[in-house]
């Protein structure tokens, strides 16, 4: 379905933008399959050069193509506008309304403006994530983990693209914050544990004195799921998998649980189970859940979790759009959500998939998290 939402959008730019252009047929055609092929470049780099998930092409070319795919995708949107907006217009003056449309001028300046926010896009993807801090307010958070911090890193995404020096810059920032925790709500790569084995390396040197706590993403199941579990265990990242795991500070404790995805169907791995990780739970305890997807924050309330920690929509990854990935993640995309009795929390991300490199308004994170006190609910 992704080949083909790509190639029809691809024939709209062709249709709309190369088709009308004053030059020989022959250019055009060139044109249209350049655009074509940019449409359709993940086809050739899944049969050709990895998998879909992680193409094992040097970084450079990733950031190539994703500039390429990038102004595509954002041409179309701004034709798209132009030509609704022509439509509209045509409704009050059919003249003006056939001059928008029309327009070659608007039509030039529009792909100069791709061009340029798909290479803006691209900078902001793999450039190294600022920290973004929040204060969290919990219902019967004991008095001792009152100011604990907790660092919250997801999506790493370590892939050709985002590679060991950046993933070393991102631990290096996120152990300056000094947290009492650090938690990993999933995606962490992209590949194989054996083509992502520097890349990965870094984050063996995450320190807090709490411990480093992950789960798996959706990508963890696309390349030797067990394989990157022992990994992981190997970097010294304790994984929740549908389970929990209490820390105590000055004799009080606070609640960490977790859940796998449900990408674990493809593999024959147990799929998320909120009941199992909650399990023997007392019902009064402050619960942090990991869960990768924010999907399902209703029914992680009423299991009992206080504050749930997700990633997985990378915030959209474009101002405006990000709207169509907030539709398909039961409204949750970015930012802050009061879930019933539930908090959730939806982190842009560290990093991104390879596949569509491109941030516009929606910046990465590195996200700081304090704790404070608040009345029972």
């Amino acid at each position: 379905m992704f080949h083909v939402i790509a190639g029809l959008i691809a024939l709209y730019v062709i249709w709309r933008f190369v088709w009308p252009l004053a030059w020989p047929k022959a250019a055009k055609l060139l044109l249209a399959a350049l655009l074509l092929l940019a449409a359709e470049h993940h086809l050739v780099t899944r049969n050709f050069f990895g998998t879909m998930a992680s193409p094992e092409v040097p970084g450079g070319v990733l950031m190539l193509l994703g500039w390429a795919f990038g102004a595509l995708i954002l041409l179309a949107l701004l034709l798209l506008v132009k030509d609704v907006a022509g439509l509209l217009l045509s409704a009050f003056s059919r003249r003006r309304g056939q001059a928008l449309l029309a327009c070659p001028r608007l039509r030039a300046g529009l792909a100069a403006a791709a061009l340029g926010l798909s290479a803006l896009g691209v900078w902001q993807a793999v450039r190294v994530p600022d920290v973004k801090t929040i204060e969290v307010a919990l219902p019967g958070l004991p008095p001792a983990f009152d100011g604990f911090r907790i660092v919250h890193l997801t999506d790493l995404h370590a892939s050709r693209l985002l590679q060991a020096d950046w993933m070393q810059a991102v631990v290096a920032r996120a152990n300056a914050l000094e947290p009492d925790l650090t938690l990993i709500t999933g995606d962490l790569v992209d590949g194989t544990p054996e083509a992502r084995a520097a890349d990965v390396q870094p984050l063996r040197d995450l320190r807090a004195p709490q411990g480093v706590i992950a789960i798996p993403g959706n990508h963890e199941y696309y390349a030797e799921y067990i394989g990157w579990l022992k990994t992981f265990e190997q970097l010294g990242l304790r994984m929740l998998l549908n389970e929990h795991m209490t820390i105590a500070r000055d004799g009080q404790s606070l609640v960490l649980a977790g859940i796998t995805d449900s990408a674990a169907s493809r593999v024959g791995q147990p799929l998320p189970d909120i009941d199992a990780a909650m399990a023997g739970v007392p019902p009064s305890a402050p619960v942090i859940l990991l869960s990768h997807r924010p999907v399902g924050a209703a029914r992680h309330a009423q299991a009992g979790a206080s504050l749930q920690l997700s990633g997985h929509t990378h915030g959209g990854q474009i101002l405006g759009p990000h709207l169509l990935t907030q539709w398909a993640n039961e409204g949750y995309v970015s930012g802050m959500y009061q879930v019933g009795g539930m908090q959730l929390y939806v982190s842009n991300g560290a990093g991104l998939w390879n596949g569509f490199p491109i941030r516009l308004g929606r910046p990465s994170e590195i996200t700081r998290i304090v704790l404070r006190s608040a009345p029972p609910a």
